[in-house]
């Protein structure tokens, strides 16, 4: 078979994915406007570990992300005959949540909680390093890595955190992002470029 012909299979089968998706969010959506409870309870367990997620990397605090998931999908429920589902599901469960996010950083920032409990949490793993070579324990190691990926993503502003989140934690397309964001494709990529530069420049500096 050609390379055309196995790339064609490929786009084929995305199409497909990405129509069933749409099916099943459509008939979820039409559940949750009746009213069923099930498919609230379907909805949340679908989404929450991943929205929490998201919630922890940009504020960097469980308690706070886990009250954040809490607040959203009681937003979510309230809100949900209003979406015009010109986005996919859950789009538009990224963009509530960013938006509750962004909210509840500006609100730590009045209350002065400029630090949080995950980011102590990795700048201690670190400190426990001490730039020493990587010992024998692989999870260990595998749990420095991660601390070192967190800490260099609390450094950045709120905004680079999202994107780089979005896209690089996520793993959601730029038209995605752009829905979620409401922000120029160009706006989203040259930010991104930034954040990355940012990070990576970050990172290096944690090397022994």
């Amino acid at each position: 078979m050609s390379s055309g012909g196995v790339l064609e299979i490929g786009q084929e089968e995305a199409a497909a994915d990405a129509s069933e998706s749409r099916r099943q969010d459509a008939a979820l959506l039409a559940r949750l406007r009746r009213g069923e409870p099930d498919a609230f309870e379907l909805l949340v367990r679908t989404h929450q570990d991943r929205l929490y997620d998201f919630c922890v990397r940009m504020v960097g605090d469980r308690e706070e992300a886990h009250d954040l998931v809490q607040e959203i999908f009681v937003s979510v429920h309230q809100n949900v005959r209003r979406f015009r589902e010109d986005s996919k599901l859950s789009t538009w469960l990224f963009r509530i949540t960013r938006n509750h996010c962004i909210n509840r950083l500006k609100y730590l920032k009045r209350r002065g909680r400029g630090r949080s409990e995950v980011f102590d949490e990795a700048a201690a793993l670190l400190s426990e390093g001490g730039g020493t070579a990587p010992g024998p324990d692989a999870a260990l190691e595998s749990a420095r890595e991660r601390a070192r990926v967190q800490w260099a993503i609390s450094q950045l502003e709120p905004d680079a955190r999202m994107l780089v989140a979005l896209r690089d934690i996520e793993g959601l397309s730029y038209d995605e992002i752009i829905d979620i964001t409401e922000l120029p494709e160009g706006t989203v990529k040259s930010r991104l470029h930034r954040a990355r530069e940012k990070l990576a420049d970050l990172l290096g500096r944690l090397e022994p």
